[in-house]
């Protein structure tokens, strides 16, 4: 009897060591935790823009008498088009480069002045299209990027005007359209969505000089002169591809 006790105390103890062995064996070992890879300016992208522009273009009109008036008209538009640049990241945070873009565009303002005397004039001016070459530089947390923006700016900007005597019963027009160059500066955010793309929205003033053009009669000669200051304010939305 006792030996068969033995046995059966010993067989029990067999039998939870392999089960014990067996528990060992099941036990569940988390995988190491790998920390998140920091998002990485530093690259070439590419990228469209769209968005609106507008403001003040400022007209001063001078008759043969060198009577003058001026008004400032409200320009408006959308334009729409696209960029190429570069970003370098270091220390760590800061984040500096360049870019260029273009954009199509339909920024223009009109004005119609009559004179107590029999004279009106018509005039428009407008910009159709511009572009920038530009710096950057910004600070990013992560995959969020602030940053102020500034540089050269070019577009092709047109003005047209006529002039109609009602006294004397004739009409005079002309137009100019010419590329011209100018400064920008602005400031904008952009924001990672993906490791290669990414969403920026961006404040740009423009200023592209002022443009000057005159009326010409083979009678009467120089009718009336124009000047008109080409400066306004874009707002865009971009969306980039980071290689």
């Amino acid at each position: 009897m006792k030996f068969m006790l033995r046995s059966a105390t010993m067989a029990s103890v067999l039998a939870l060591g392999v089960v014990g062995a067996h528990a060992a064996d099941l036990t569940y070992e988390p995988a190491p935790v790998v920390a998140p890879v920091a998002f990485n300016w530093t690259g070439f992208y590419i990228g469209v823009h769209g968005g609106i522009g507008g403001g003040g273009f400022d007209t001063t009109f001078t008759d043969p008498g060198n009577f003058s008036v001026g008004w400032s008209d409200n320009a408006f538009g959308a334009f729409g088009g696209a960029q190429v640049g570069y970003n370098y990241q270091f220390s760590p945070n800061w984040v500096v480069g360049v870019e260029a873009d273009i954009a199509a565009a339909g920024i223009s303002a009109e004005h119609t002045a009559d004179f107590n005397y029999g004279v009106s004039t018509n005039q428009e001016a407008k910009v159709d299209w511009f572009g920038t070459l530009r710096g950057r530089i910004g600070y990013a947390w992560d995959n969020l990027l602030i940053y102020g923006t500034g540089g050269a700016a070019y577009g092709d900007v047109e003005s047209s005007s006529s002039y109609t005597d009602n006294v004397l019963g004739f009409t005079d027009s002309n137009s100019f359209s010419d590329t011209r160059w100018g400064w920008t500066a602005g400031a904008g955010v952009e924001y990672g969505i993906t490791k290669n793309i990414t969403l920026k929205t961006e404040y740009l003033y423009v200023d592209l000089g002022s443009i000057h053009t005159n009326s010409l009669n083979g009678f009467q000669g120089i009718v009336g002169d124009n000047d008109a200051d080409i400066k306004f304010h874009t707002v865009k939305l971009g969306l980039n591809y980071k290689f």
